[in-house]
């Protein structure tokens, strides 16, 4: 079975998540500080072929009437230069409200507001 890889691209840093082998759950691996393309990618093959990734998923930063504002076009235009360079399927997952479900949960928690902002 191979993984899943999942990449939150922004300006200044790339986060990247490895699923189980199952592709049931996702941890965090790293956070890959923005070069530029050529050294950004470089990081990710290595990434992809040292962990027999198959499948990538993007978050998609969109507005909350659906439509992609200015980080969205910037992910878009990192991730179709990315499948120039890889022949891995990349899905995007619309990251709207995503924020707003994690801090539900760490409230469920019942965890402190300080340990939150970590």
């Amino acid at each position: 079975m191979h993984k899943k890889m999942g990449l939150d691209v922004g300006d200044k840093t790339i986060g990247v998540a490895l699923s189980d082998m199952m592709g049931i759950t996702a941890q965090p691996l790293k956070t890959i500080r923005r070069k530029n393309y050529e050294k950004d990618f470089d990081e990710l093959i290595q990434i992809i072929k040292s962990n027999s990734v198959d499948e990538i998923i993007s978050g998609l930063p969109k507005n909350m009437n659906g439509t992609l504002g200015p980080q969205g076009e910037k992910v878009i235009k990192f991730i179709e230069k990315l499948q120039g360079v890889i022949d891995i399927k990349v899905e995007y997952w619309d990251e709207r409200l995503t924020t707003v479900a994690a801090q539900r949960a760490l409230l469920e928690a019942d965890m402190s507001r300080e340990k939150r902002k970590k």
